[in-house]
């Protein structure tokens, strides 16, 4: 094993909860080099994956979709399932819909360890997740308002090539110009101030009910800091105290 990375000893199953902007993705990124045993399992590119093969999720979902509707929580508990099939997790799909009591929950092997993105967003998600998936380890990652917005503000992106500038410690060469063409930055529609206040607004009317949920099954665990390198050492440390 490369040096810094360390095994896990027990599974992990990881949920990661924080505002718009907090930094899940970068903490995502850091978990899965430094814990190999690891696997990031995300909605949205199992959404997206499945629509592209036109399975027949696949096709279900680009339905919903096509009709202006939200995917139902059934179908994305659905592609998660087939997921973790398909990893050998899962002895089998479950044969009906995940919030029927009635039915034994399918086998989840003790080897599988993994960060879930995108999914539960609420409480009532998170209740049908817990017939899949035994979720151990949820992150609330906890950065001021304040700093988010101004980290927000200060990022610059090069449309074409994806490079991400930010002002205060990445700076273009040329202020406003992408260091490798020379051609113009702009600001993500998402980057907007306003769009995060109501993405920061949504957040918090889903979530505390969420975080309530897994305060109360044990396995919520709280991280402040303002930046992700600030946070990065804790979690990274916890992980290992609690898995390795």
């Amino acid at each position: 094993m490369a040096p810094g990375r360390r095994q896990l000893k027990k599974a992990a199953r990881i949920i990661l909860i924080g505002a718009p902007g907090v930094g899940k993705g970068t903490q995502t990124e850091r978990l899965l080099a430094r814990f190999p045993d690891l696997a990031s399992i995300s909605s949205g590119n199992l959404l997206r994956e499945n629509v592209r093969m036109k399975t027949p999720l696949g096709s279900k979902v680009e339905a919903a979709m096509q009709s202006g509707n939200l995917v139902p929580d059934s179908m994305i508990l659905d592609l998660i399932s087939a997921e973790l099939v398909s990893k050998g997790w899962l002895s089998r799909p479950p044969s009906v819909s995940a919030t029927d009591d009635t039915i034994p929950s399918p086998s989840l092997s003790p080897s599988a360890s993994f960060i879930l993105d995108g999914f539960p967003r609420t409480a009532v998600q998170a209740s049908s997740l817990d017939r899949l998936v035994p979720v151990n380890f949820v992150v609330h990652l906890l950065t001021p308002p304040a700093v988010i917005l101004s980290r927000i503000a200060s990022r610059w992106v090069h449309e074409p090539s994806g490079r991400v500038y930010n002002t205060e410690f990445n700076a273009p060469k040329v202020p406003g110009k992408d260091d490798i063409t020379g051609e113009p930055l702009t600001q993500r529609k998402d980057d907007s101030i306003d769009t995060w206040k109501q993405r920061l607004q949504k957040f918090e009317e889903t979530s505390k009910a969420l975080l309530d949920h897994y305060d109360r099954k044990g396995c919520l665990w709280r991280v402040e800091g303002n930046s992700s390198d600030e946070i990065t050492p804790r979690l990274l440390a916890e992980v290992e105290r609690r898995f390795c």
